[in-house]
């Protein structure tokens, strides 16, 4: 079993059935994790409180900081579709953890729109680390020939 012809059977595979709404999806994504990334930044507090009310109370500025600078960094390159895999991957602890030890207690069927947009951030990035970023994106600019950039 051999796992990167697998991947790449899935991407290639991904490349032909990817439609153009999906790439204005993986765009807003990433707008929706810049801006995010921007509002840690500019209320830094309101992300040392998120963190002080979950499960691990001892997380450290460090950590803070890394949120809110993947946010912005890895959103802007989900949006271009550069690098799009290797963003979402830094990415996915951070929206694992909003997820399953922000405020578990709440439960999945409660009025918190926070974790509902957490899960539903979680689920597309997932579904764009399998199927990668599409026919407009840099990543396809960059391993496309030039013969074919203008189709």
């Amino acid at each position: 079993m051999d796992l990167s012809h697998d991947m790449h059977r899935v991407e290639r595979w991904a490349d032909t059935h990817h439609p153009m709404w999906l790439d204005f999806l993986r765009v807003g994504l990433g707008i929706f994790l810049m801006v995010k990334g921007f509002m840690f930044v500019q209320d830094t507090e309101a992300l040392f409180s998120i963190m002080r009310k979950s499960q691990f109370p001892w997380v450290s500025m460090g950590l803070a900081h890394y949120v809110a600078f993947a946010h912005l960094v890895g959103g802007f390159l989900i949006a271009l579709g550069l690098i799009t895999r290797v963003a979402i991957l830094f990415q996915l602890p951070i929206l694992l953890g909003a997820v399953f030890f922000i405020n578990p207690e709440r439960g999945f069927y409660s009025e918190n729109t926070e974790l509902w947009a957490s899960i539903i951030v979680l689920v597309l990035l997932v579904f764009f680390l399998i199927f990668g970023s599409g026919k407009f994106s840099v990543d396809r600019l960059i391993r496309k020939p030039k013969k074919d950039w203008l189709y």
